[in-house]
């Protein structure tokens, strides 16, 4: 494993309890970090927490309300002495369905997850990196947000959102020591294939030149450089992480 330095940085991470979460927390743990775990399920976080060590902290959020995501960042300033980099990674699939069968219920809870969660996080956090003229936002977003799957119109949809509010939110900040990038990962064999069928993740795969899914590892490491110093001249871009299957 290369080598990134993050000794003294302060890093939160939404969904950090598991999946592709955990492997960014674990990675930036390994390059020194003090990583925030902000996640909604508390008895998963406290655990991962406890396996982690002394540097990881769990703090209870809920991504889709902006109190919350409050709170956690004035308990996360209050535990670990403040933020240096911020990872939204918290997000669900939905279902796959075709657009015209897709449920308003569904496709607003993916929206409130994997879009609106991460403006709420931005909005609530840019500030904070902003007076202190350093830090590092990570967005993952998805190659659907680039692409689009069918039959996952919001989870589409909603990562696209995500592209788009990252080069905004980095060109706004282009003039600061905050840099603002998103990840655009193909899939990877983690518990939200739970929430897919067998037919979707047969599609996904059947899309990737490489005829593999990416490795949660592989995302981490490519998160802990955007969130190092190293990555200095890159802001409001989007970092392919795809297998081949990306074509723009």
């Amino acid at each position: 494993m290369n080598k990134i330095d993050l000794n003294g940085k302060r890093a939160a991470v939404t969904g950090g309890a598991q999946g592709i979460g955990r492997a960014i927390t674990e990675r930036l743990l390994e390059s020194g970090a003090t990583v925030a775990l902000w996640d909604m399920d508390t008895e998963l976080m406290n655990k991962t927490v406890a396996e982690l060590g002394s540097n990881a902290h769990g703090v209870t959020v809920d991504v889709t309300d902006p109190d919350s995501v409050a709170k956690g960042l004035e308990q996360t300033n209050a535990e670990i002495g403040g933020l240096d980099i911020l990872v939204n990674n918290a997000g669900i699939s939905g279902p796959n369905v075709s657009t015209w069968e897709y449920s308003i219920e569904d496709w607003r809870r993916v929206i409130d997850i994997d879009l609106n969660g991460v403006f709420y996080c931005c909005r609530a956090v840019a500030p904070q990196l902003k007076a202190q003229d350093y830090g590092r936002i990570i967005n993952i977003a998805s190659i659907a947000g680039k692409e689009g799957n069918p039959n996952a119109p919001a989870y589409s949809a909603a990562k696209a959102g995500v592209i788009g509010l990252t080069k905004s939110l980095g060109k706004e900040l282009a003039d600061t020591g905050v840099r603002v990038n998103c990840v655009t990962p193909a899939a990877a064999r983690t518990r939200i294939f739970d929430q897919m069928t067998q037919k979707q993740i047969d599609y996904m795969l059947s899309k990737i030149p490489m005829e593999r899914f990416v490795d949660v590892s592989e995302i981490a490491a490519l998160v802990a450089w955007l969130a190092s110093e190293d990555c200095s001249f890159s802001t409001g871009a989007v970092f392919d992480i795809s297998g081949g299957r990306a074509t723009y």
